[in-house]
């Protein structure tokens, strides 16, 4: 890049400046992360509209780390953002109005520029591709009070109890820290996701036709009361949660994000008729989540690899059970549209390709069954009155 470009992007794009961050904490931006040096101020040259902000403050030796604390941001064209470490709480901090127009002015007249680092544009396409339905709207909605998302905070909130074996074993990993005890987090408030109700069914409904009914309807359901019937919104609480997950490492955001994958892969008749273009842009959606999921240690830094460990990808995992059956309805299927064919397709490859996946029917089992015992079934609430299809349950 020539200095010219270099000193536009650095007038007109977004500037994070933290002060005082100690020396190895950990901070990362969408889909990068940096280890903080002697000389870091913070980050410059970010292109304007949503971002993910995310740190771990660490040790003196760098060793050991603390809990994710993440915050969304949607900056408009030279904006800057200030934020100073307190050392007692271990977080970065909003800095008094008059102080931060003072560091504002500051970075404008280029004072911080040699302590600024670049953003790696170059990885830019990569966090579009995460995140290109959400806007400023979406994030205001849905972060806790105060923006912070911590799976510190998260002990002490009355979330979804981890149930499958995979579910245990992130919620012991993401909690073994040195500080996954918090200080008082009585005023902590989650997420506001979206509530995803749970699958109920009539007397004398069985097997696929009680899938079939009640996830369709359900889908349309959610759609109508709780996003107003635009699916770019539940995309974006999608896209959303998946991040809030991946780089933020919160377990609430993974449980909402596994209820809106279960929902809509769930889902048998309106994958091909009333919301095929919904479904085509969804899948597109999990692909691209799961492209980046499965980038090992894409943070270079020895904090870790990525979240996405060995218990998603063993043949009994949820995901493997839910494209299995997906994979199964598309390929059966009379009628598909082009756009969600093709994203099936690659996603299907993606899977086989990275993780060596094999999506067989199995003779003696419909892709759509499910086992009494079956932890990834739906849940199945019976209900006394035989004219009811749907009655949420939260």
């Amino acid at each position: 890049m020539d200095a010219e470009m270099a000193m536009e992007l650095v007038k007109h794009g977004l500037t994070l400046l933290f002060l005082d961050v100690p020396q190895h904490t950990l901070i990362g931006i969408d889909t990068q992360m940096f280890s903080v040096g002697p000389d870091f101020k913070g980050i410059k040259m970010i292109p304007p509209g949503p971002h993910f902000v995310y740190y771990s403050s660490s040790t003196r030796d760098g060793k050991e780390f603390s809990p994710i604390i993440g915050f969304f941001v949607d900056a408009g064209p030279s904006e800057v953002i200030v934020r100073k470490w307190d050392q007692q709480e271990e977080r970065l901090v909003k800095v008094p109005e008059e102080e931060e127009e003072r560091y504002c002015q500051a970075v404008r007249s280029l004072e911080f520029d040699r302590h600024l680092g670049p953003y790696n544009l170059s990885q830019y396409g990569d966090w579009k591709q995460l995140s290109n339905y959400i806007t400023k709207s979406i994030i205001q909605r849905i972060e806790p009070i105060g923006g912070e998302i911590t799976v510190a905070s998260e002990s002490t909130m009355h979330v979804n109890t981890p149930s499958t074996m995979m579910e245990k074993a992130l919620d012991e990993q993401l909690n073994a820290s040195r500080c996954s005890t918090p200080s008082d987090k009585s005023q902590t408030r989650g997420c506001y996701y979206t509530s995803i109700p749970r699958v109920t069914k009539r007397k004398g409904i069985h097997g696929q036709q009680l899938t079939s009914l009640n996830l369709d309807k359900l889908v349309e359901s959610v759609l109508l009361e709780d996003y107003g019937g635009s699916e770019d919104l539940l995309l974006a609480e999608l896209q959303f949660a998946y991040i809030a997950f991946l780089m933020g490492q919160s377990l609430e955001a993974f449980l909402q994000w596994k209820s809106l994958v279960s929902l809509l892969f769930g889902c048998t008749e309106a994958p091909f008729h009333t919301r095929s273009r919904l479904f085509a842009k969804f899948i597109r959606v999990i692909y691209y989540q799961l492209k980046q999921g499965l980038q090992k240690d894409c943070t270079d830094t020895n904090s870790g690899s990525t979240l996405l460990d060995d218990s998603w990808f063993s043949a009994d995992s949820f995901l493997h059970r839910l494209f299995k059956d997906f994979f199964l309805l598309v390929q059966d299927a009379s009628v598909v549209d082009g756009d969600l064919l093709s994203w099936t397709r690659k996603l299907k490859e993606l899977l086989e390709n990275n993780l060596g996946w094999e999506f067989q029917q199995n003779s003696a089992v419909d892709g759509m069954y499910f086992e009494d015992d079956d932890e990834f079934a739906p849940v199945v609430e019976m209900l006394d009155d035989p004219s009811s299809s749907v009655a949420p349950s939260v």
